[in-house]
């Protein structure tokens, strides 16, 4: 058989038989290519390329070759075995013919080169699938994510990841007051004002502001300021107590808070103002503004308050006139097997459903009401149980969704629905095999979307698989952390003086599956935790330790070297009694609502962000692997 006879052969076996995969056939097809290609090079010179006029060669035919009769034992015709002549041999490298040969054979490798580089790019070019689990498609990401078996997402109980964390900051934003400009001030002031050092301090005097200002700056190196208010005065002479707006440096949206303090004041010897010391977060209550509680709802087509108070969070339902539902167009999703799924898979079928809306230009119907799964919600191994009926409120921040969303609540929806003739409103039923394109053109005022199937058919992210995936953009922009988490946040950054490093310490039921993370229960102890902080961490530094240990007392043995902080000792923030407390019952019916181990993580996920410095469990304490023993990323 000669070298056609076998190319053929093994093309015949590659693609006729089907043994191999697509990537082994189009790597097959490289080599076949390259073979054939460099054959030329590798062999020599083609037979008919023989130059006739050498002592040793003659050309006797398209097939047949024939030798001087020096040589009687090869004067007969002989097939062609392979076409081509030994390239090493010396008829080739005769004078008469190696210049042409050589410059033949040097083109053929640089094309064959060219060639092969085009094609290897090529097979990568088709082959290769990013690692980046966000750059795939939807249903690579919802593979990614399921659960094999129930076809469940996994959810990642460590870290919370919001917009706020990873969208870049608007360039909206009004300046922070700058140092420079503030020590002008300073200056300008004590050449003009009166010179006072001795009495009771005027709180009026634009110089104790001023000395306030130049106080924070260099105490509050992490966070911007931009607006404050006149001081007033505290509990004694010396006091005043100051109110002004702030958002963290390392914050990515375009919120801002406020804080209120009380400041003890004296004066210098150069007749200027100086803060001899400052009180803890809100603590300066006379300078806290009145809230103004909200006694009617919020209805559609008033322009949403700036500010109602301080720290007041303004998500209450809009109260949608008669008139105005009629003329609304809506996308109404019934619920489907998503509830009571960890919330990661409840927010990918979130964004679907809110990015089939937007697609749409049509009001999305909300449903507030969420199950927080148990595997979201660990606080022991005791808690195995779903809990159903939370408000979505309690989580994220459904102020900001409005803002940027036409959403209605469900309930209201519904209830303004039971008052409409039936007959006159027209209500499109369609499942999870009607495409968002196939609705751009439905005028239906309602599209109702069932999920009556079973697993994972009833899911609400199915909507967005397939060609839907290619223009329905998950609204991810939109998802952002409860203001009321926040407010806790901002206390307990506040009270370690936005000034501290985190530990990242996961535990929780992994410690108990040594199958799968050997090492984690030793590599965190207290013990390999404290040898970590020694090299990274100067003592006396503020340490916040972030994790999902129960056992409070579990660091107390770090709190000598360093000043060791947890989320348990804040407690007093959303304990009986705060604010937290107050407007989560609130908007539970009177009923108190417990601060859930989902909430937990979500306010040690941003305590984590705004710190100097971070050292993580799978990256800084330990060599297991975040999901197990042969899982590392």
């Amino acid at each position: 058989m000669n070298s056609s006879d076998e190319i053929a052969g093994i093309w015949e076996l590659v693609f006729r038989e089907g043994v191999l995969d697509l990537s082994q056939e189009l790597t097959a097809v490289i080599c076949l290519c390259y073979w054939q290609l460099l054959l030329p090079i590798c062999s020599g010179v083609r037979k008919d390329q023989c130059i006739g006029t050498h002592s040793s060669c003659r050309t006797a035919g398209k097939d047949q070759i024939t030798m001087e009769p020096e040589s009687p034992t090869l004067t007969e015709k002989q097939p062609q075995s392979h076409g081509y002549v030994d390239w090493l041999s010396p008829d080739w490298l005769s004078p008469e013919t190696y210049g042409q040969h050589a410059v033949q054979t040097a083109s053929n490798v640089c094309f064959g080169f060219f060639v092969l580089s085009v094609l290897t790019f090529t097979a990568i070019a088709i082959t290769y699938q990013p690692g980046d689990p966000w750059l795939e498609s939807t249903r690579s990401m919802a593979e990614l994510m399921m659960v094999a078996g129930n076809t469940s997402f996994k959810p990642d109980e460590t870290v919370i990841t919001t917009a706020e964390d990873t969208v870049a900051l608007s360039s909206e934003l009004p300046p922070p007051i700058n140092s420079s400009v503030v020590d002008a001030e300073v200056a300008e002031a004590v050449k003009n004002g009166p010179c006072q050092l001795e009495g009771p301090v005027n709180c009026s005097e634009p110089g104790v502001l001023l000395a306030v200002e130049k106080f924070n700056l260099q105490t509050f190196r992490s966070v911007d300021f931009y607006r404050y208010r006149t001081p007033v005065r505290g509990s004694a002479d010396n006091e005043c107590d100051v109110a002004w707006k702030y958002r963290s440096d390392k914050d990515g949206t375009p919120r801002m808070y406020r804080d209120f303090r009380r400041y003890v004041l004296g004066y210098r010897d150069t007749c200027e103002y100086q803060v001899k010391r400052m009180g803890d977060w809100h603590s300066g209550i006379n300078a806290r503004p009145m809230k103004m509680p909200r006694t009617t709802p919020v209805v559609e087509g008033t322009p949403p308050s700036i500010e109602v108070g301080v720290d007041t969070v303004d998500d209450g339902l809009v109260n949608t006139s008669e008139s105005a539902f009629h003329r609304g167009k809506y996308l109404y999703y019934e619920r489907g097997g998503d509830y009571c799924k960890p919330m990661s898979q409840y927010i990918w079928s979130l964004l679907c459903a809110m990015g089939e809306a937007r697609y749409l230009n049509r009001t999305f119907v909300m449903d507030l009401d969420i199950c927080l799964p148990a595997s979201d919600n660990y606080k022991g191994v005791d808690h195995q149980e779903n809990e159903p009926h939370k408000d979505f409120r309690f989580y994220y921040d459904f102020e900001h969704l409005r803002q940027n969303l036409a959403v209605i609540d469900q309930a209201q929806f519904l209830k303004k629905l039971s008052t409409v003739d039936k007959q006159k409103v027209e209500i499109v039923a369609v499942d999870v095999k009607t495409t968002p394109m196939d609705l751009i053109s439905q005028r239906s005022p309602i599209i109702k979307r069932t999920f009556r199937g079973s697993e994972p058919n009833n899911f609400w992210f199915r909507v967005c698989e397939g060609e839907a995936e290619k223009v329905i953009k998950r609204p991810w922009e939109l998802l952002w952390k409860s203001k009321r988490l926040n407010d806790i946040v901002l206390a307990i950054c506040g009270k370690m003086g936005w000034d501290y490093d985190v530990v990242h310490v996961v535990r929780g039921e992994r410690i108990n599956k040594k199958e799968l993370w050997p090492n984690l229960d030793d590599d965190t102890s207290p013990e390999a935790i404290a040898r970590k902080l020694d090299d990274t961490v100067a003592q006396g530094r503020n340490v916040y330790i972030a994790t999902n240990e129960r056992e409070k007392d579990y660091f107390d043995k770090l709190r000598g070297k360093w000043k060791i902080f947890t989320l348990d000792d804040f407690e007093e923030l959303w304990s009986e009694g705060s604010e937290w407390y107050k407007e989560t019952a609130e908007l539970n019916g009177g009923v108190p609502v417990e601060f859930d181990g989902y909430m937990r993580v979500e306010v040690d996920t941003e305590i984590l962000y705004k710190a100097k410095k971070r050292i993580e469990t799978f990256n800084d304490l330990t060599k297991d692997c975040k999901l197990g023993i042969g899982a590392c990323q």
